[in-house]
C-alpha cells in the first residue's frame, strides 16, 4: 500500500495562540452568532477575502458533497481560497441558521467553541459545525468549518411528516410481495451483499424513493455474522454501532455478540421493508454504452434473471470476502488441516489437537481465547507488532465525547466527528493513545515480558489510525492478552516462516512448530478480486484504489466516485456505514434527477 505524504499538523494550543486562559463565562452563543452572521454576509456578497478574514491562517474546511460532490478537506488560506474561487458562487449558499453552541476543552491546553448550523445550497439542504479558537487579543477566529449535504430539495427522505399517512386495509402483504419480487419491473439500484453496508444503503435509497434490490448468497439475512466463529463479538460500543433510523434498544449490551447482530439485521430488513433476495448470487454484471448494468442473478433452484439497472453497488466488505492466505512453500507436504478464520466455527471442532494461529490481531486473539476455553493447545504466530488497548480503559477514552452513554444521539455524533478534519483528529488521537497506554501499562508491560510485540498504531495514532489505513492490525482486549501473559496462549514471533513441513512450519532460523491445525487469521484480500469475477477484469482495472487515506486525509473511493460510472462501494464498520450510506444514496438520487453529473465533482 503506497505511503501517503501526511502534512505537518500543529494543534492550536493556547500557548501557540498566545492565550493564557479562556474565560469560563464567555457568551459562546453570542460569539458564534456574530461570527456566523459575518460569514453569511461575506458569502452572500461572494467576498472571499471577507470569508478568509474570519479564519486562522491555519484553518480547515471540510466538505461532504455540499459544494464539491466529493469528500474534500482544504487546509490553509491558499487552498481554501482556491476552493472558494472555484465553487462558492455556483453553490449559492444561503439561509444560515445557528443551532447548538458550546465551549469544549478536550485538554487543558486546547479550547474552542463548537457550533452547529444549517444552510441551503441551490439544490440542497445542509448542516455543519464550525470551531472557533481564541486569539491573543481576546477575540475568536475560525479553525474548522464543515459543510455536509443532508437532503435534496424536493426529494427529502420520507420520514417524520413525509411518511405515508394512508391506512392500509388488507393490501400490505400483496404490495410487499410485489415490490420485493420485481415481477414486472427492474430496480434502479442493485446491491450485492445484505450485511450492514448493503442494508444501510438500501434503507437510505428506499426512503429517497429509489427502487432497490439487495442480493445475498446466504440463506438468511445475517448469515455472514451467524456463521463466523462463535466467539465473535463486536469490540465497538453499542452507541457507535446503531443502524440508520432504528437504534438498538436501550437494553442492548455494550458489546454485541455476532449472533445477536445477525438476528438484528434480519429484523431490520423486515422492519424497514427492504427488498432482499437471499440464496441468490450475482454471477455477471455487464455495463452497456449508457453506463447502465445488465446484471444476471442466479437463484438457489438454478433459475436466472437478468436485471437492467442504472446503478450497481458492491456491499461485500473491504476484503470482498476473499480470505488472504499467504502462499508459503511446501503446502502439499503438510499432512494437517489448513483453514482461515472466515471458515472457522468453534474451538470444539479441534479439541484434542494442537493449533497454530497465524496472525495476531482481533480474529487471532478471539480464536486463541476460544481454544484456551476449550482446553486446546494453541500457539499464536505474530508476524508483526500489534496495537493493543483494553476496552475497559480504551473504550471510554476513544469514544467518550461522541459515541458514549449520555453523549450525542448517533446521527449527531457522526456529524460532530466528521466536522473535525481527519489529520487534526489524528493529532488529538495521539494524545488519547498515550493516555490509554499509560492506563494499560501493567498489561502492556506484561505482554512485553511475554515477548508479544506491541505498537501505538500508525505514527502513534492508535486504533482509528490503523482502521482508516488497514482496517486491522489491532486488538481491543477483552481478556486474551492476559492469556498470553500467563502462557495459556503460546507465542512464536522470533523468526519468519520458511515453509510447511509434514507436521507444521519450519522457520528461517531453523526452528519448527508442529500443529495438527494451521489457522490463518490473516485478514482479507482486495474486493477487486470479486469485482473482476462479476464485472470482468477491464472494469476492475478502472476502479480507483480503495481504502487508506489520500493526501487530504480522506478515505479513498468508498461511498463515492470509484472511477467506474454508476458503480459504487458501500463498506466500512457499522458507524461509517450508517453515516456514509446517506451520502451514497444522495449521489445516486441527485444523478438520476439530473442535479449533478459525474464531471461536476470537484477533484
Amino acid at each position: 500500500m503506497a505511503a501517503v505524504s501526511e502534512p505537518p499538523v500543529v494543534l492550536p494550543t493556547l500557548e501557540r495562540l498566545g492565550v493564557n486562559a479562556v474565560p469560563t463565562d464567555v457568551d459562546v452563543q453570542k460569539v458564534a452568532n456574530l461570527w456566523l452572521d459575518s460569514f453569511a454576509q461575506h458569502v452572500a456578497a461572494n467576498n472571499i477575502d471577507g470569508v478568509l478574514s474570519l479564519f486562522s491562517s491555519d484553518g480547515w474546511w471540510r466538505d461532504m458533497l455540499a459544494l464539491t460532490w466529493e469528500f474534500r478537506t482544504f487546509h490553509g488560506a491558499v487552498k481554501i481560497r482556491k476552493f472558494l474561487e472555484d465553487r462558492l458562487a455556483q453553490a449559492k449558499l444561503s439561509n444560515f441558521k445557528l443551532g447548538t453552541v458550546k465551549l469544549e476543552t478536550p485538554y487543558p491546553d486546547l479550547a474552542w467553541i463548537l457550533a452547529q448550523y444549517t444552510f441551503e445550497t441551490e439544490i440542497g439542504l445542509g448542516s455543519g459545525y464550525f470551531r472557533l479558537i481564541p486569539t491573543a487579543d481576546g477575540g475568536w477566529t475560525g479553525f474548522t468549518f464543515y459543510t455536509n449535504l443532508e437532503d435534496l430539495k424536493g426529494y427529502e427522505e420520507k420520514i417524520g411528516p413525509r411518511r405515508n399517512f394512508l391506512p392500509n386495509h388488507g393490501k400490505w402483504l400483496d404490495e410487499r410481495e410485489r415490490e420485493r419480487s420485481f415481477a414486472d419491473t427492474d430496480p434502479t439500484v442493485l446491491v450485492i451483499g445484505a450485511g450492514q453496508s448493503g442494508l444501510d444503503v438500501a434503507a437510505r435509497l428506499k426512503l429517497l424513493d429509489v427502487p432497490t434490490l439487495v442480493i445475498d448468497k446466504n440463506a438468511r439475512i445475517g448469515d455472514q455474522w451467524r456463521f463466523r466463529y462463535q466467539a465473535l463479538c463486536l469490540h465497538d460500543p453499542v452507541w457507535y454501532d446503531h443502524l440508520p433510523y432504528i437504534p438498538f434498544p436501550q437494553s442492548w449490551p455494550v458489546y454485541t455478540p455476532a449472533h445477536k447482530l445477525a438476528g438484528w439485521l434480519e429484523y431490520y430488513a423486515e422492519a424497514m421493508e427492504l427488498n432482499v433476495w437471499t440464496s441468490s448470487t450475482v454471477t455477471k454484471a455487464e455495463q452497456d454504452a449508457n453506463n447502465e448494468w445488465n446484471v444476471t442473478v442466479e437463484k438457489a433452484d438454478g433459475t436466472t434473471r437478468v436485471f437492467h439497472v442504472k446503478h450497481l453497488v458492491s456491499a461485500i466488505g473491504l476484503g470482498g470476502n476473499n480470505p488472504n492466505i499467504p502462499d508459503i512453500p511446501g503446502r502439499e507436504e503438510y499432512q494437517g488441516i489448513v483453514s482461515h478464520s472466515i471458515y472457522h466455527n468453534s474451538a470444539k471442532e479441534h479439541i484434542g489437537k494442537k493449533v497454530l494461529i497465524v496472525g495476531a490481531a482481533t480474529s487471532a486473539h478471539d480464536l486463541a481465547s476460544d481454544y484456551v476455553a476449550h482446553g486446546v493447545d494453541v500457539t499464536m504466530y505474530q508476524r508483526e507488532s500489534t496495537y493493543v488497548m483494553t476496552t475497559r480503559e480504551g473504550g471510554p477514552r476513544v469514544f467518550r465525547d461522541v459515541w458514549w452513554q449520555d453523549a450525542y444521539p448517533a446521527d449527531v455524533a457522526d456529524r460532530v466527528d466528521a466536522s473535525m478534519p481527519i489529520w487534526v483528529n489524528e493529532q488529538i488521537g495521539k494524545r488519547t493513545t498515550l493516555e490509554i497506554a499509560e492506563a494499560d501499562k501493567e498489561l502492556l508491560d506484561g505482554l512485553k515480558k511475554a515477548g508479544f510485540k506491541t505498537n501505538l498504531g500508525h505514527e502513534g495514532g492508535g486504533f482509528f489510525a490503523l482502521t482508516r489505513r488497514r482496517g486491522g492490525g489491532y486488538y481491543l482486549d477483552v481478556g486474551a492478552s492476559k492469556l498470553i501473559i500467563d502462557g495459556k496462549i503460546k507465542l512464536k514471533n522470533d523468526s519468519v516462516i520458511k515453509r510447511y513441513t509434514k507436521t507444521g512450519f519450519e522457520f528461517e532460523d531453523g526452528s519448527t512448530v508442529d500443529a495438527d491445525v494451521i489457522m490463518f487469521a490473516t485478514g482479507f484480500d482486495s474486493p477487486l478480486l470479486s469485482i473482476a469475477k462479476i464485472c470482468g477484469e477491464e472494469v476492475a482495472s478502472r476502479v480507483k484504489p480503495v481504502w487508506n487515506l489520500n493526501d487530504e486525509g480522506e478515505l479513498r473511493t468508498a461511498w463515492r466516485d470509484t472511477g467506474v460510472s454508476n458503480f459504487w462501494f458501500m463498506m466500512g464498520n457499522l458507524a461509517w456505514c450508517r453515516f456514509h450510506s446517506k451520502h451514497l444514496a444522495l449521489q445516486i438520487k441527485a444523478h438520476d434527477k439530473g442535479l449533478f453529473r459525474y464531471e461536476d465533482r470537484y477533484l
